[in-house]
């Protein structure tokens, strides 16, 4: 994260129905199938597996543009490439260049040339409509010799992008294709400003207007202060702000699959901390595009050399990846797009 600047259908209806809200008719869909198998297919040993090379010394803390995220970014790709998951439709391969000069034309920090990095599953039924899953894959790089590998921040939610994208192949292969396509994205220069979302969301593959909704990931593997009794939670931010559509999906995915506490106290628009602001999501939200950020709240060691996998738990981090699989599978899968019926103020 940027430092400072019953069943599923039931469960919706029934919240649908509580809000009151005008798109309710539009949130009853037809029963799912069991996708218990596909969520099953998160699993902590291979979190575990991933986080360990991807927040390693070997990567020397992944700053933007340098050898070391692209060693991480090679990484993910050879991730994908054996599950055969392909890069998006209309691209050349698995990198969006994202120019020195778009990165350094707010503070100038002499940031180099960096990339996101994407993955795509093509939807089987309406493959125009796009569900963007993102988390940012660079930190904050080396600080007086020491290698700040930021293994919560954000190595948890990268790895659980590989997991989630994973699982959508496997229901593919097993023809239970979602039916709209799912854009994985790995964001470059979040730590610096937000950077790669922001050139993306201005330089889209797809249209914007055909981007149904942007699951961000940033920090998953941790507790904070407020919580040190239990990891059975994670904050959602921004869920309601434009489509009550995506909330009561949120809230029936958890309900039916992952049965966390989730906790809207930084969703307060007036919240000092402003997370909604402080990740890739907002680079959407500010087009219009319904967002939800899951996020496990600031840690003691956020930001700081010791930010270590050894301190991840992977249990939590596997429950929320799963989260944010249950809930790209609805947005992905349901009859009708999410309504936007709010103007996120």
């Amino acid at each position: 994260m940027k430092k400072i600047i019953l069943s599923l259908s039931l469960v919706l209806v029934l919240l649908a129905s509580c809000s009151g809200s005008q798109s309710a008719v539009a949130t009853k869909v037809a029963a799912p199938l069991d996708v218990q198998s596909y969520v099953n297919s998160i699993t902590s040993d291979e979190l575990k597996t991933h986080l360990t090379i991807v927040a390693s010394d070997e990567m020397e803390g992944r700053d933007t543009g340098s050898s070391g995220q692209k060693k991480a970014g090679r990484y993910l790709i050879e991730q994908y490439k054996m599950n055969g998951i392909s890069f998006p439709k209309g691209a050349d391969s698995y990198y969006q260049k994202v120019p020195a000069e778009y990165m350094n034309k707010q503070d100038n920090e002499n940031l180099p040339d960096s990339e996101n990095i994407w993955a795509f599953i093509e939807g089987s039924e309406k493959p125009n409509e796009i569900v963007v899953v993102s988390a940012h894959y660079d930190h904050v790089g080396i600080k007086k010799g020491e290698v700040y590998n930021g293994a919560d921040d954000d190595g948890s939610g990268t790895v659980a992008l590989l997991e989630i994208a994973q699982a959508f192949e496997k229901a593919k292969k097993e023809g239970h294709g979602p039916k709209r396509s799912i854009l994985i994205m790995h964001m470059t220069g979040e730590e610096h400003g937000l950077y790669g979302s922001g050139y993306y969301s201005e330089h889209p593959l797809f249209p914007i207007a055909n981007t149904v909704a942007d699951v961000n990931i940033d920090m998953i593997g941790r507790r904070d202060e407020a919580h040190k009794d239990t990891n059975n939670y994670i904050y959602l931010i921004g869920s309601d702000y434009l489509s009550t559509d995506l909330y009561n999906i949120c809230e029936a995915a958890n309900t039916r699959y992952t049965h966390m506490t989730i906790d809207y106290k930084f969703n307060d628009r007036k919240d000092p901390n402003r997370f909604y602001y402080r990740s890739d999501h907002y680079n959407f939200a500010k087009f219009g595009i319904p967002v939800v950020f899951l996020f496990n709240g600031v840690h003691a060691d956020y930001h700081k050399a010791s930010d270590e996998v050894d301190k991840i738990e992977f249990d939590a981090l596997t429950k929320r990846a799963q989260l944010g699989f249950t809930i790209a599978w609805e947005l992905a899968n349901r009859d009708t797009r999410i309504v936007v019926d709010k103007d996120g103020k």
